[in-house]
């Protein structure tokens, strides 16, 4: 069992808003020196247009920090499946996190399991795991199903609790509902704050201890230390009024805060 980062704490530095967005081997050598012992590079598309030699540079970065690399993407058509698959090959990649939704394909739990059952065996046969993410799009009912008629030790669940809030999922009850299937988790903490005139509320990233996520409810139950589970740390920041260099000094903020707190709780 690992701690690490996502690319997601560092989303609006790399950013289209940001002035010159880093590079994946700069988040790498900040995570590093940060503490993270795993790097989870999480819905960022440059990474599929990567030659095979811009690959090896960032897996040459990664060895030289000592820290291991993930992949996360959306999407399960067997094609962007096997495509993710060479990606963890090249760069040593022993886990994939995807989503079954994308914009354009929304499959039904036996759709989904159809194209998993393709796709799967040959995450197995290469030694690299993949992970469903929970959120709000997909029930987490639905999602166990699909794990569970798949039944394969390669496919498992990604457990982020705060993302099915907005589904009217309770985030204990996620956490219970899926704790023998998790493969990975995203350990991010959320809260709700009053609007302006007391008019409705907002749901929004907070730094990780401050919120509602229980986070020893969900380490009791899911016993990553024991089962060997990575715990990356993500978080949402909603972009501030002052601009991008108050956004990216919070953002900065919220990912030490983040690491630090988990580092702690060894």
């Amino acid at each position: 069992m690992a701690y690490g980062l996502s690319t997601y704490c560092y989303f609006w530095r790399i950013s289209a808003r940001a002035p010159r967005p880093l590079t994946v081997e700069e988040m790498l050598r900040d995570a590093r020196e940060l503490g993270a012992e795993v790097f989870q590079i999480c819905d960022y598309a440059p990474i599929e247009t990567y030659d095979d030699t811009r690959l090896a540079a960032v897996r040459a970065t990664a060895e030289d920090l000592g820290i291991a690399l993930e992949l996360g993407t959306r999407g399960i058509r067997p094609g962007h499946l096997a495509t993710y698959l060479g990606l963890a090959e090249k760069l040593g990649a022993r886990f994939v996190r995807s989503m079954l939704n994308t914009a354009e394909h929304r499959p039904g739990t036996a759709e989904a399991t159809g194209l998993l059952r393709e796709s799967v065996p040959r995450y197995a046969e290469r030694g690299v795991t993949l992970g469903l993410e929970t959120y709000e799009q997909v029930s987490t009912d639905d999602l166990l199903a699909v794990v569970r008629a798949v039944d394969d030790p390669h496919l498992g669940v990604v457990l982020d609790p705060g993302n099915c809030v907005a589904r009217l999922e309770h985030p204990r009850a996620v956490v219970e509902a899926t704790a023998p299937y998790v493969v990975n988790i995203h350990v991010k903490d959320f809260a709700f704050s009053r609007r302006d005139g007391w008019v409705g509320f907002t749901y929004a990233g907070c730094p990780l201890g401050e919120g509602l996520l229980d986070y020893a409810h969900m380490v009791h139950t899911v016993r990553p230390e024991q089962r060997g589970i990575n715990q990356i740390a993500e978080h949402w920041l909603p972009w501030q009024d002052e601009g991008f260099e108050t956004t990216a000094r919070i953002e900065d903020q919220w990912t030490r805060h983040s690491i630090n707190t988990l580092l702690r709780s060894k």
